[in-house]
């Protein structure tokens, strides 16, 4: 991949990632979207990795051909004793082409590792928030979930009554005590009485 396709497709994959995770799981979108922040900011420092470690590569390299040295061994009547010479010539270039290489790639893999940086940045205060709208979101969930448990204990109330009722053979024209909304369900002879 190229240097545009490697910051592409850091984009792409965590966009793709917060869409598809946030379809599965809506209500979690908050830390979805966390979780897309810190993808993309491992994918951009992944990225700065792969252009370090591949500093040769002609993809980081600005169409510069890389330097070479000339032969002194086909110089005539001297050339036999200059071979050492070319050697100590090809070694120096080469390491001149190593660091023009490494200097052409490091801005590259300084972008991408400055894109990490920043998206890390940006994950602390949507790290706050994401906790903050769970803290809120459990909190309602308790809330509801207190609610309910007060309807079963009551309900389970008015079920101990009606058994005790039942028991006790004086269900029939005593009332059953339920909330404003129940509907007293017991045949219209039983309520005549």
């Amino acid at each position: 991949m190229s240097r545009d396709e490697l910051s592409t497709f850091s984009w792409v994959a965590a966009t793709v990632f917060a869409l598809a995770v946030g379809v599965w799981r809506p209500r979690r979108f908050h830390w979805t979207v966390l979780g897309s922040v810190l993808l993309f900011a491992a994918l951009n420092a992944g990225a700065g990795i792969y252009v370090l470690n591949h500093v040769g590569d002609p993809r980081w390299s600005a169409g510069e051909p890389p330097l070479s040295a000339p032969s002194f061994s086909g110089t005539p009547m001297v050339g036999q004793f200059l071979g050492p010479l070319d050697d100590s010539l090809n070694a120096v270039v080469g390491g001149v082409n190593a660091f023009l290489a490494f200097k052409q790639a490091l801005p590259i893999a300084l972008g991408f590792l400055g894109t990490s940086g920043w998206a890390l940045l940006v994950s602390v205060p949507v790290g706050i928030l994401a906790t903050v709208v769970s803290y809120f979101l459990e909190k309602r969930r308790k809330a509801d979930f207190d609610k309910y448990r007060a309807t079963v204990d009551q309900l389970k109330a008015e079920l101990e009554e009606v058994k005790r009722q039942i028991a006790s053979g004086n269900f029939v024209g005593t009332p059953i005590p339920a909330g404003d909304d129940a509907m007293d369900v017991r045949p219209s002879l039983m309520r005549g009485r």
